[in-house]
């Protein structure tokens, strides 16, 4: 594998023009701020308070022509003293005005016309008079001179007014400028960020999302079986290197289907000669077996009461390894059945089979004196099975409970119906399984160690013919056990949702009629476990319940 540049490499670049944009953007946003903050604090701090300096000084000299007015008019002390203090007040305010006009020229030249203006008329008019006696009327000549110089104050400080209010004007102006400035500096550095990552987003799908969503769509085309699907290696380092993996996985997965052909052909060889072998096997070896069976009979009867105790025990001992060659035999085709043939499912009712089952191990386990129990619902349990190879699992399992029991032992029998499924649980309190060994339960020919030291007879098959069975039926075996104590084996199967299809009318009548002949020969009704279900809601009108096959089969 070889180009491509890696992904940190193709996110650099866009990571550090956004970077870049933002931090630009924050200070353009900062300056703008900082000069428009400027700009106002003038305004507010020096412009605004000068100019209203200004105002005051013109007020102190109107306060004093008002004052000198009232002085010539009627001489009273209070005019003097408004003249007083408006005289006192006007070198303060006028020299805020001095120190706002101190370097600008234009405005230093208008406020020092204006202070000398105001200081003429002060001591040429306004201060002589009020030195005279009250209500004293200056001259004619000295009244033109005090309108004439007042008349000059007023026009240098219109003059000067409208330079204080051209310069707040500007400020303002500056002011808002550059706020507005800074807003659209933002905003375009805004449009340029956009711009700017909306080119990096389109290179990035087009280096990065568009190789990635090629991978995707040669995985989905993997998943649906398509063995010709590979990866385009385009895109970045890293896009490259799972192309390439998935690529090589994609031939490892073809040559391992290829193998897996050629093995599951030849699996498929090795079950037809397995069968072929187990079934030309057991029909070789029935027939000797049959006829050494035969010919011990003949030795036993022809030599009854003519044998010494030595030869009697070889007669049995010959006798008990045919018995358990010919039940070895059947486990192995029962268990090559199990696993090979086809289960023809049709719906069974599981609480009469489990019964049919306790029947076939009640005779045996009533010669050892062992108790069986069996409790469960008493209506009908469907579930969707093949009835001989499900009889045959619950056999295997009651037989081996029977077998590892004590004498005089018990063994219980449960049926619970949940939701969605049936759970049998079969349960003894015989000779146990060593812990150890749990783990291997199933195996073929296995036998737990105990089982051996005690001297009891199998074949080590039974318990693996059972799990085939259930495995078949899509069921769960959960086996629990400790050594002295005994074991529990729980089967699990699915219930069947359309239950257990009802009789035809002829089979009614051929079990009502074999229930009666049953009962008219015994004299009682027949035993628990016989093959017969009784069906409440198809009783007759006398209220009676009709006995009827318990699994009829449907072509």
């Amino acid at each position: 594998m070889s180009g491509g540049r890696p992904v940190a490499r193709l996110v650099q670049p866009v990571i550090v023009r956004v970077a870049a944009m933002a931090a630009l953007m924050a200070v353009i946003a900062v300056i703008g701020v900082l000069l428009s903050t400027t700009a106002v604090n003038r305004l507010t701090d020096d412009l605004q308070p000068a100019a209203a300096a200004n105002q005051d000084v013109y007020q102190d000299l109107t306060d004093m022509s008002a004052a000198v007015e009232s002085w010539t008019a009627s001489g009273q002390q209070a005019a003097a003293d408004r003249f007083a203090q408006a005289l006192v007040r006007f070198p303060a305010d006028q020299q805020k005005v001095r120190r706002f006009a101190a370097g600008d020229d234009e405005l230093e030249v208008l406020v020092v016309r204006q202070e000398r203006a105001a200081a003429q008329w002060i001591e040429k008019y306004a201060q002589p008079v009020m030195d005279s006696p009250g209500r004293t009327r200056p001259t004619a000549q000295q009244a033109r001179a005090g309108t004439t110089s007042f008349d000059a104050v007023r026009s240098a400080h219109q003059v000067s007014s409208q330079a204080f209010d051209s310069r707040v004007r500007q400020a303002r102006t500056d002011a808002s400028f550059r706020l507005k400035g800074t807003v659209l500096a933002v905003v375009l550095l805004a449009a340029a960020a956009w711009y700017v990552i909306s080119r990096a987003r389109r290179g990035l799908l087009r280096e990065l999302s568009e190789p990635l969503l090629a991978l995707e769509t040669v995985v989905q085309r993997m998943a649906g079986q398509d063995p010709d699907a590979r990866a385009e290696e385009r895109g970045p380092k890293e896009v490259r290197a799972v192309a390439s993996a998935l690529n090589a996985f994609a031939d490892a997965q073809r040559r391992a289907q290829a193998v897996e052909g050629r093995i599951q052909s030849e699996l498929r060889s090795l079950d037809t000669a397995r069968d072929d072998f187990v079934s030309n096997v057991s029909h070789e070896l029935r027939t000797p077996l049959t006829t050494i069976s035969g010919y011990l009979e003949l030795v036993a009867e022809e030599f009854e009461d003519r044998m010494e105790p030595r030869h009697e025990r070889m007669l049995e001992a010959t006798r008990r390894n045919v018995t358990r060659l010919k039940a070895l035999i059947d486990d192995l085709l029962a268990l090559s059945r199990a696993e090979g043939r086809g289960s023809e499912m049709e719906p069974v009712d599981l609480s009469l089979l489990l019964r049919e089952a306790v029947t076939d191990v009640r005779i045996t386990a009533a010669r050892r004196g062992i108790h069986l129990t069996v409790s469960g619902p008493d209506h009908v349990v469907p579930v969707l099975a093949d009835r001989a190879m499900l009889h045959r699992a619950f056999l295997n399992v009651l037989t081996n409970a029977v077998k590892f029991s004590h004498d005089q032992g018990d063994v219980e029998v449960t049926m619970t119906v949940r939701a969605r499924e049936v759970e049998v649980a079969v349960s003894d309190r015989g000779i146990g399984i060593p812990a150890d060994e749990i783990d291997r339960l199933g195996t073929r020919f296995f036998r737990a160690s105990n089982a051996v030291t005690n001297e009891i007879a199998g074949t080590g098959l039974g318990l693996r013919i059972m799990q085939t069975i259930v495995d078949r039926h899509s069921g769960d075996v959960v086996i629990e056990s400790r050594e002295g104590e005994g074991t529990t084996v729980v089967v699990r199967l699915r219930l069947h949702g359309e239950g257990v299809p009802p009789p035809l009318p002829h089979e009614i009548v051929e079990a009502e009629a074999a229930q009666a002949s049953q009962t008219a020969r015994a004299g009682e009704p027949a035993p628990a476990g016989a093959p017969l279900r009784v069906v409440p809601d198809e009783a007759p009108e006398d209220g009676l319940p009709r006995i009827v096959p318990a699994f009829p089969r449907r072509s």
